[in-house]
């Protein structure tokens, strides 16, 4: 049996060498929360050891208790029988061990009962729990309403759900989607009116709701007649209750240990949360950026299980007298999908670092120029995040089939599982397209270059300076790119144009933070080398693409469609 967070070195690398001492001293109030609760850090040292010894007793439950227990929740999932849903009891057992293990509600405020870890710890142990059983994941990483609710709701609201979340008492669900809204959030129909008593009541349909038979619902709702678009959405909060119905749960691909539900809402009593009107392009927006970094994460833990089946299969299966792992072919394959890996990881956790220090200085001051600053780094990092590492949990899952042959496509094997339940990853909280919508803004307002620049500015030592340079002229020519599609003030091939100018931000940001992490640590440079390298046919790709087109590419592309 294996713990899956100290078998995991790149996941502690990441804790030691991650720079986290701001975001931890703001999440502390400079350490002051040590004078109102005995067990609150006196220092980030205190903080780091509290956050590995936690980590490590997650690795343990999710390697020794959940992975094995995986199979038999995917093969059989939950059930509906006369309007309830049950969990399969072996997911009962993963709740309670995570529920003993004191984690249930990590980002919590301590005067609420939580742990007050910030979003990058919560992250790695997401990542460990989606390695075991994503589906789980799913399950787990709803903990971000209740993040919602402590950032917007009410102290009344706080009071009355957070210490309930905290104690693993209730769990949640996020009721978005609507049978003809889709992604299309701004054309939510479910209606929310007020009684003559002031209370709010809740009447439609939510579809694709992932839990949805939780206890406690942020629903987002049109609270303002008349209107059609996202200015007349309001978020509310409400329990379940007899008048809130789950008509069914889907059968799907893949995550099957987790309900998704279509629900019925027939005067459903709610509280509204946050202000009216400010639903959608506020509280949903902020927690979207909550939601790609859970959905990151939980790609990147079926990437790291793929790759490890993968590379055990490898390594045992004998053909034409040697083990497959011994043959160019199949260990170019291993080591893509390691770089690959690392690669992910690496903005993963970049970005959860911005996304702490985002709500950090936002709670301080949000107008303040730190809080604005992180405010558009976490929107700009957020979907490349997701867009990367689900897109590269995908390529992973693929060639771990793949690797396997044969055997891999059975359903005996955990490999099919993990390429089931990889393909959700770049569909749901946003598919690869919307996350390239959501960065392109701040990639052609460069709202990154500061960060680009400071890592262009490190030192070569220890490293190849050609490999620098080579970061060096792909920024210019990413710079020279973003102006070639801003002058053209076409909104269409602006569009057309997006993911190449998105990937190549995230070739030249990934690239410089792989290097600065193989600074730390020389097992790494050949990591960031084969990154590179690799990458940078890409990059150039994507480059004379742009750089090639004009307003007549958008016709051709429809020729090619209509012929």
């Amino acid at each position: 049996m294996s713990n899956f967070y100290t078998d995991n070195p790149d996941l502690m690398f990441t804790l030691e060498n991650l720079e986290m001492e701001e975001l931890v001293a703001l999440r502390e109030e400079n350490y002051k929360q040590a004078e109102k609760f005995d067990y609150a850090p006196e220092n980030f040292e205190d903080a780091k050891d509290n956050y590995k010894r936690v980590l490590t007793v997650i690795g343990e439950v999710t390697g020794e208790r959940i992975a094995p227990r995986s199979r038999q929740v995917d093969e059989e999932g939950p059930t509906l029988k006369d309007g309830v849903v049950k969990y399969h009891p072996l997911t009962d057992k993963n709740l309670k061990d995570l529920k003993d293990a004191g984690v249930m509600g990590v980002m919590l405020p301590r005067q609420y009962g939580g742990l007050n870890f910030p979003t990058t710890i919560y992250t790695m142990m997401t990542e460990m729990v989606a390695r075991a059983d994503a589906s789980l994941q799913n399950l787990i990483g709803l903990q971000d309403i209740a993040e919602t609710i402590c950032e917007f709701g009410s102290e009344e609201q706080r009071q009355k759900y957070l210490p309930r979340f905290a104690s693993g008492e209730a769990d949640g669900s996020m009721d978005l989607t609507e049978p003809d809204s889709g992604s299309d959030l701004q054309s939510v129909r479910l209606k929310a009116t007020q009684g003559p008593d002031g209370k709010w009541y809740l009447n439609g349909m939510k579809r694709f709701i992932t839990n949805g038979c939780a206890q406690i619902h942020l629903v987002l709702a049109r609270s303002q007649e008349g209107t059609t678009d996202g200015r007349g959405l309001s978020m509310f909060i409400c329990e379940a209750c007899p008048e809130l119905k789950v008509r069914r749960i889907e059968h799907k691909l893949g995550i099957h240990g987790v309900p998704t539900a279509e629900l019925q809402y027939n005067n459903v009593p709610a509280e509204l949360c946050g202000k009216q009107r400010f639903g959608l392009i506020k509280y949903v927006m902020s927690l979207m950026n909550g939601a790609r970094v859970a959905i990151s994460g939980q790609a990147l833990g079926i990437a790291e299980a793929s790759y490890r089946e993968a590379r055990k299969y490898a390594s045992e299966r004998v053909q034409f007298k040697q083990s497959i792992d011994k043959f160019p072919a199949i260990f170019e394959m291993l080591a893509k999908m390691k770089t690959k890996l690392t690669a992910a990881r690496t903005l993963l956790y970049e970005t959860t670092k911005s996304v702490d220090l985002r709500f950090s200085y936002n709670q301080l001051d949000e107008r303040s120029e730190k809080a604005k600053y992180y405010v558009k780094v976490a929107a700009v990092l957020t979907p490349m995040c997701k867009a990367l590492s689900t897109e590269i949990a995908n390529q992973i899952a693929y060639d771990c089939i793949q690797i396997h042959g044969g055997t891999g496509y059975m359903h005996d094997f955990d490999a099919e599982r993990y390429y089931r339940d990889a393909r959700i990853t770049n569909i749901y909280e946003g598919t690869t397209q919307l996350q390239v919508v959501a960065a392109i803004g701040g990639i052609m307002q460069r709202v990154l270059d500061p960060m680009i620049e400071e890592l262009l500015g490190m030192s070569c030592d220890g490293l190849d300076c050609r490999l620098l340079k080579m970061l060096d002229e792909m920024h210019k020519k990413q710079i020279e790119a973003v102006k070639y599609v801003a002058d053209k003030k076409d909104s269409a091939y602006h569009d057309l144009r997006a993911r190449n100018l998105v990937e190549n931000e995230t070739i030249v940001l990934v690239g410089l933070l792989m290097l600065r992490d193989a600074k730390k640590d020389p097992k790494r440079v050949p990591l960031a080398e084969r990154y590179i390298l690799d990458a940078a046919h890409d990059f150039e790709r994507n480059y004379q693409i742009v750089m090639s087109g004009d307003l007549s590419t958008i016709d051709r592309h429809r020729d090619v469609i209509d012929y």
